[in-house]
């Protein structure tokens, strides 16, 4: 249960005043009834956005809540960044939220491709956990035709890029043309993939990520769209 005026505050609709006021003219209704006391508690049920409106819409999905969005060029995973965020792509009121939304690792301004965001802590920790090894495919397009030595080079786990001390963990490059391959990578150090093809003597000039584990970037999702992942999406992560 959770009082009603909490509750839609940490979904971003105001502060527990401006719900109050939203209770107040009547703008809050459960069930077809609009609510009188905005103190009143609430069964945070799976059906509750079906169920509850705000200014005649159904509320946002209360956490835990997991997003798959195809990540554009141009836009930056990180508000210490600069320029424009993949959570202006969100509703407005969702920057409010509480617990706030935090992408599940980051592409750059320059990388597109499928991108996870959740207010799910320990959800976002056991992706992004070396222990779990979950890996993630790129597509590179790259400067330079590849030369044939880069799959084994990649694979053999010895690979240490410029300055790092450990070495890389075994990465998959599976070629597609002269200058493009897709590269399947178990960690997310610093820039990795653009930095891997450097450390052979080439230059990525596009990357595009289509898989988080078993997950592949759903086919009708076009740059900048989202929704909400359902449990096989999710589940679908870990299977791979």
């Amino acid at each position: 249960m959770a009082r009603l005026d909490r509750l839609l505050a940490n979904l971003g609709y105001g502060s527990r005043r401006e719900v109050t006021a939203l209770v107040a003219r009547g703008q809050v209704v459960l069930d077809g009834r609009p609510l009188k006391d905005s103190g009143a508690k609430i069964a945070v049920t799976a059906d509750l956005p079906t169920r509850l409106l705000v200014a005649g819409q159904p509320i946002d999905p209360p956490a835990p809540l997991t997003l798959v969005m195809h990540k554009p060029l141009g836009v930056v995973c990180s508000h210490r960044e600069a320029g424009r965020t993949v959570y202006e792509l969100l509703p407005q009121r969702w920057r409010a939220r509480e617990p706030g939304l935090s992408t599940i690792g980051r592409l750059d301004k320059d990388t597109s491709g499928l991108l996870l965001i959740t207010d799910d802590g320990p959800f976002l920790h056991r992706v992004i956990s070396p222990k779990a090894m979950i890996a993630k495919r790129y597509a590179a397009t790259l400067a330079r035709p590849l030369n044939g030595g880069e799959g084994a080079t990649f694979a053999a786990g010895t690979l240490v890029l410029e300055n790092e001390a450990d070495p890389l963990a075994p990465a998959a490059l599976e070629p597609l043309s002269e200058t493009q391959a897709r590269l399947t990578i178990t960690e997310g150090r610093y820039h990795q993939v653009r930095r891997m093809f450097a450390a052979v003597g080439n230059h990525v000039e596009a990357l595009h990520r289509d898989r988080i584990g078993g997950l592949d970037l759903p086919a009708d999702l076009e740059p900048g769209d989202w929704r909400i992942a359902t449990a096989d999406e999710l589940a679908a992560i870990f299977t791979a």
